[in-house]
């Protein structure tokens, strides 16, 4: 076993689990409608008591047929959030260094889920660029630059 061993095993255990998923997503018959529940956090779970004027009626009929549009149910908010954290990351990382771009990758992401609050977007952005340190720095022992050029690094 040589030095890459590791990473190899890595990437094809997850390249594996991915095409399983692609062919799960194409083998596996749709549910049919109101069959399966998209319930998130926050949301109204079918049975709850629900006001009729906080959902208009029009809204979202039950006996409405799936949109035909591929990219319909698509939640926006996460996927480009979670999308311009990485792009983030890549863009900032040599230039800001690990904390300060790990940092910001944390906020971007907080974005990502709805109702987080300032301080909880804090919070996730310190834990995330503590972590980073704790595993690439000091057990791995990485020689990564704490700080880009910029910052005094």
């Amino acid at each position: 076993m040589g030095p890459g061993y590791v990473p190899l095993a890595l990437g094809l255990v997850l390249a594996a689990l991915g095409l399983a998923t692609v062919v799960k997503a194409y083998v596996a018959p749709d549910p049919a409608p109101g069959e399966v529940a998209d319930v998130v956090p926050g949301d109204a779970v079918p049975g709850d008591a629900v006001p009729d004027d906080a959902v208009p009626h029009d809204a979202r009929p039950d006996d409405a047929a799936p949109d035909p549009r591929p990219l319909a149910g698509l939640r926006w908010r996460p996927t480009l959030a979670v999308f311009a954290a990485v792009v983030f990351f890549a863009l900032t990382v040599e230039g800001l260094g690990l904390l300060p771009a790990t940092f910001g990758t944390g906020l971007l992401a907080a974005l990502a889920r709805p109702g987080t609050r300032p301080l909880q977007a804090l919070v996730i952005a310190a834990g995330l660029t503590a972590a980073s340190w704790v595993i690439f720095v000091v057990l791995l022992q990485l020689r990564l630059p704490l700080l880009g050029d910029g910052l005094g690094g």
